[in-house]
């Protein structure tokens, strides 16, 4: 019985089957069987799609019923809901898109929905292998955000530590102290440090992350070795809490470091471990020998700190990626000699060598010194720009696109903060660290900042836009943003070049946001005459339908003069009894504002003078 009950429901009958089996073999024999079978397809698929704009029809009539009882209450709350919601939207994106640079909405819609809808591409799997030329060459063509040792960065104890003592902020953020760490590991240690005790404590100190253990660890590796000079080293930068008594813990580094450093050249050709262990002791000598010299220059020993620098290139001349000509131009601009800066740039200002923002400035600051005292623009304006005038501007515009956030930290347009440890070639960071020591310097030759005023955004004019190209350096790489708000503290506002506009979905959010508080703010003041607007709008949708509909009777029925008023008529007798029928077509419902659909009434009735 089950069975059978089964096979009943699920299974067509044995009559049923036949009839199929009779029907498919005439419409395989005969081919008008198979025309008749797809006409009758056809006009199945017509009824099922002109069936859909009839139901859409009658939910229209039924929205539109329900629309005419609403209260000028409802508009009101749904305007002021509406002006809201947008409201919070618009005030998330702006937030979202000042503290990460992209839109929410447009980033959840490319991370989440694209691939729903299968819109990712798969891209092409990278080759296994390139050949050296292929590999060199794309290196070179990719914007590459490298992180530098700042050459001009301030001692933690000294600097660092006081300024967070009396503002209470931190001035170093977390990833830069990171680098920090992973420089004086690369610098300080080497693979013999096991044969020292004290070098291996001082390996286990670098790894700290406490301040105060950094500091117990190196007073540890003084006991076991009183010249110890890695350790002086990290008192000298970390508990020291005045330059005075860094610089003596510097020359008790240096007295143990040169000691150490001659051993290591007596011996450093006897095996790998020894030449390991002897460019460690060079690292450390050069380290020491130059903060030395930043701490004479701090204490107002500047010919002293510019001889010490001197030496220091002379005698390792090899180890220019320190960038120890930055140090000195720093010190010779501030003696005021500046035919030794020119020389300084002439050797290092190079086409082959790597720019800085240091580099660009100070040629720009040596030509502008030469024209800025006399320098007038409704003047230049008149008579035009002389040649040295000239050189001038196109050396302010050459440092401008090397690094275009200096301009408003040397005018002042910004507030300046401690420099970080590492900067980014071309990033704010840099310009910081830039106008936090030669700021003093152009306020010193008169009128060069007023040069750069009025020069500096001509260069904006010159860059290509988009940035696909640069004009005299490479294209502005577009990675900078996200590293500099890595490297500055979050209490600074990150500088961002190019400026990135407004997503459009701020600009929507912000545009409904207004449009609704408008509408609601009318609806309160004037809540009778919103309802009939809002009323006047759908009714207005209905009668510029009926409108099309009887224009299409008409052409359909030209032959029979009856037959656009029967097609409208036979419209109409699906009118509910609410509604008015007028001579050739219906009205909709009546409104209590009787004069108001009056005029409507007139403004759409297709016969003339039946208003």
């Amino acid at each position: 019985m089950a069975d059978g009950g089964g096979n009943a429901r699920g299974a067509p009958s044995p009559g049923v089957l036949r009839r199929w089996e009779r029907l498919r073999a005439a419409a395989a024999a005969a081919p008008w069987a198979r025309g008749l079978l797809a006409v009758a397809a056809g006009l199945g698929l017509c009824y099922a799609v002109l069936r859909v704009p009839l139901r859409v029809r009658d939910s229209l009539a039924g929205v539109t019923v329900f629309l005419s009882t609403l209260t000028p209450k409802f508009y009101f709350a749904l305007t002021v809901t509406s002006s809201f919601i947008s409201g919070l939207i618009f005030v998330f994106e702006w937030w979202h898109f000042r503290k990460y640079g992209t839109s929410f909405i447009e980033q959840v819609s490319v991370s989440h929905l694209r691939p729903l809808i299968g819109g990712v591409e798969s891209s092409p799997a990278a080759p296994a292998a390139f050949s050296a030329g292929e590999s060199e060459s794309s290196r070179q063509n990719m914007p590459e955000c490298k992180v530098w040792r700042n050459p001009l960065n301030l001692f933690r104890g000294a600097e660092y530590s006081r300024y967070m003592w009396v503002t209470g902020k931190e001035p170093l953020t977390y990833y830069d102290m990171n680098l920090s760490a992973q420089d004086h590991q690369n610098f300080f240690t080497c693979d013999t440090d096991a044969l020292r005790p004290s070098d291996t404590v001082m390996q286990k100190a670098w790894r700290e992350r406490n301040p105060q253990a950094r500091i117990k660890a190196a007073y540890q590796a003084l006991e076991l070795n009183n010249d110890c000079a890695t350790a002086y080293v990290l008192l000298a930068e970390e508990e020291a809490t005045t330059i005075v008594d860094a610089e003596r813990y510097f020359k008790q580094a240096l007295k143990a470091g040169e000691m150490i450093y001659r051993k290591s050249q007596n011996c450093h050709s006897q095996s790998p471990q020894h030449e390991a262990q002897l460019r460690r002791d060079t690292n450390v000598l050069v380290y020491v020998k130059r903060r030395l010299a930043m701490c004479a220059r701090k204490l107002g020993r500047i010919r002293e700190a510019v001889k010490m620098m001197r030496d220091l290139m002379k005698e390792f001349p090899l180890l220019s990626m320190l960038n120890i000509h930055e140090n000195l131009l720093e010190a010779l601009l501030e003696l005021q000699a500046y035919a030794d800066v020119q020389a300084v740039l002439a050797k290092y200002d190079d086409i082959s060598l790597p720019k800085s923002a240091a580099i660009c400035y100070t040629a720009a600051l040596l030509k502008a010194r030469a024209v800025s005292e006399r320098f007038s623009p409704e003047t230049a304006s008149k008579r035009g720009l002389s040649t040295a005038e000239i050189n001038a501007v196109e050396a302010i515009h050459r440092a401008v696109e090397f690094n275009p956030h200096v301009p408003k930290y040397l005018l002042e347009m910004k507030s300046l903060v401690l420099p970080p440890e590492h900067i980014l070639k071309r990033g704010d960071s840099e310009a910081v660290a830039y106008a936090f020591f030669h700021l003093q310097h152009w306020k010193r030759i008169e009128g060069a900042l007023n040069l750069l005023h009025c020069t500096w955004e001509g260069t904006f004019r010159m860059i290509p836009y988009p940035l696909e190209k640069g004009h005299l350096f490479y294209p502005y790489p577009s990675c900078t943003e996200t590293a500099d708000r890595e490297l500055l503290p979050t209490f600074h506002e990150v500088s961002v070049y190019p400026q990135k506009e407004l997503p459009f979905f701020i600009h929507f959010t912000a545009g409904l946001c207004s449009f609704s508080a408008m509408l609601a703010l009318l609806t309160h003041q004037f809540p009778e005459l919103m309802v009939i607007f809002a009323k006047a709008l759908y009714w207005s949708k209905e009668r510029v339908e009926g409108v099309m509909l009887s224009c299409c009777c008409s052409a359909a029925g030209k032959g029979d003069p009856g037959g656009a008023e029967g097609a409208v008529a036979s419209e109409c007798s699906q009118c509910s009894d609410l509604q008015l029928r007028g001579p050739t077509r219906c009205f909709g419902t009546l409104h209590p504002s009787a004069s108001f659909w009056k005029i409507l009434r007139s403004s759409f009735c297709p016969v003339s003078g039946t208003g």
